[in-house]
């Protein structure tokens, strides 16, 4: 297992420099008076492509020599890794192939296509996603870029928090949401180095909880399928995230589709910035948690803002 370092995520951050934004720091007083804490919020949504894979898929593609990068890069992604990477592969001139779920969210796939991204669909499963990738991969002889299990992406997504650390004095913790793990384990990687004092805790919906129920058993268990309307956090841990959270993480809560469809709404409407459902399951925990957080300096990343406005999850109900 090739596990990043913190020399890695410093490589990655001069790296990618050109091709990312340094994203803003806003807070809310309203949320603050809420919480009964002091917020940060770290605004990838803002980000090149609108979320922050984008620095672990920048590292990736440009961290390819000119020999590797000749054949393009390919990934399986719901969305937010997918239209990164063709970003990214788009900025370097070289192709990406991409299987997303059918399932996906119409505004990903407008905006894979819009970077050039080349699209196979699957079934919306794991096992569906991993089967049709191996097909991909066999006729193209693209380099695999995964969405979060690789070295080169954790030190990428590794470079938020360095940011954050920068930007905001005297952090107490950083929460952010957790599917695969790519942001956690890069958030855990820069602060284990540079803030070992800072906690990192991760969030988790309910309806989608295998991060939580592995955190509890000290094993990974995976789920094939599950439903959420957190699209981005459907997938499971893999042999290095988990290293990461199992070693790092102070804890993971989870918080119910309501939950965080109300903490979604409550920052349009409170900070009127756009951001994805997934975005919002760290202010819906933090919420539900306000003992764990009350007078405490907390960093939370807002991971993305690719929504699909036709379709936003408060309008049925």
């Amino acid at each position: 297992m090739n596990i990043p370092t913190l020399d890695d995520m410093l490589a990655a951050h001069e790296r990618i420099k050109p091709h990312i934004h340094r994203t803003p720091v806003l807070t809310s007083r309203f949320l603050d008076g809420l919480t009964g804490a002091r917020l940060f919020f770290k605004c990838e949504n803002f980000q090149k492509a609108a979320a922050f894979k984008v620095r672990g898929a920048s590292n990736a593609v440009f961290g390819l020599n000119d020999d590797e990068a000749k054949s393009g890069v390919a990934t399986h992604s719901s969305g937010n890794h997918a239209l990164s990477l063709s970003y990214a592969a788009g900025r370097r001139g070289i192709p990406c192939h991409v299987v997303m779920p059918r399932t996906a969210p119409q505004a990903k796939k407008d905006a894979v296509i819009g970077y050039g991204g080349r699209i196979t669909e699957c079934e919306p499963s794991t096992s569906s996603r991993e089967a049709v990738f191996a097909e991909v991969q066999a006729q193209t002889g693209a380099d695999f870029v995964h969405p979060y299990n690789d070295p080169r992406v954790i030190a990428g997504q590794g470079t938020c928090s360095r940011e954050l650390l920068e930007q905001v004095d005297g952090l107490d913790a950083v929460i952010a949401p957790i599917g695969g793990g790519g942001m956690i384990s890069g958030t855990c990687l820069t602060l284990s180095n540079l803030a070992p004092d800072v906690e990192v805790f991760a969030a988790e919906p309910e309806q989608a909880d295998d991060a939580y129920r592995s955190f509890k058993a000290g094993h990974i268990i995976a789920d094939d399928a599950p439903v959420t309307v957190a699209d981005g956090l459907k997938v499971p841990l893999k042999d290095l995230t988990w290293h990461f959270v199992s070693n790092h993480v102070t804890d993971i809560l989870t918080a119910s589709e309501q939950e965080i469809i109300d903490a979604m709404r409550m920052i349009w409407a409170r900070m009127k910035i756009v951001m994805e459902p997934s975005s919002a399951v760290p202010l819906a925990t933090i919420l539900k948690n306000r003992e764990r957080f009350a007078g405490r300096r907390i960093g939370v990343i807002v991971t993305g803002g690719n929504v699909d406005l036709d379709k936003l999850p408060w309008m049925n109900g």
